[in-house]
């Protein structure tokens, strides 16, 4: 028996054709996935340089901050109540030629002092001096000879008991050093910063006896 089924759908005479629409939809598909993983990196990458730009930009305004944060940081300030080690009657021991310094207590934010020179039995050289604070600052102010106005020497370094005054303008001396040592007694230190022809001189004080 004829089978009119069979024969109204024939064997098509080109079964590659067939063939060819049944596998023909992975290339779009293998197409549709490399374009997507195209886009993916993309994206990453869009996303890894947005972000990089955005910390370098929020770095260039932090950096600005911090360092107004650290340029707002408090200078160190001095206390003139912590030079009151100096106060007292200072003099050099006995010789060809000796010297005493005195210095008041602290009060009225300075110290006043006076330095005296006696060689040969004369005053060859005498000096009026002064410690003050101005505002946040601390000055030593000398009058060799009651000269005015006064040079000032700012303070620069208190470390414990040993204060540094500088004054780089000056000729000579450009630093004055006052350091109280260990067995009670004083010695002041005025140098330049080597190029002058002045050489730097150390003066040892001692605590000139109390008398009644």
């Amino acid at each position: 028996m004829h089978d009119h089924r069979r024969a109204a759908n024939p064997r098509s005479p080109f079964p590659y054709l067939r063939f060819f629409r049944i596998l023909s939809p992975a290339p779009d598909r293998e197409f549709q996935k490399d374009e997507r993983r195209n886009m993916k990196r993309e994206t990453l990458r869009m996303l890894w340089l947005g972000t990089a730009l955005a910390m370098f930009g929020l770095a260039s305004i932090v950096s600005p901050s911090i360092e107004a944060i650290q340029s707002d940081k408090p200078v160190k300030t001095f206390k003139i109540e912590d030079l009151a080690w100096l106060s007292g009657d200072w003099e050099t021991a006995p010789g060809r030629m000796q010297i005493d310094e005195h210095w008041t207590k602290v009060a009225g934010n300075s110290l006043i002092g006076m330095s005296r020179t006696v060689a040969g039995g004369k005053t060859v050289f005498f000096e009026y001096l002064r410690i003050e604070a101005r505002g946040a600052e601390i000055f030593y102010v000398a009058h060799p000879k009651a000269r005015t106005p006064g040079t000032d020497f700012k303070l620069v370094k208190l470390n414990g008991q040993e204060a540094v005054f500088e004054n780089p303008a000056h000729d000579f001396p450009k630093r004055i050093i006052y350091r109280k040592n260990g067995d009670g007694s004083l010695t002041a230190r005025v140098e330049g910063d080597g190029t002058e022809k002045e050489k730097p001189q150390d003066f040892q004080y001692r605590p000139i006896p109390k008398t009644d």
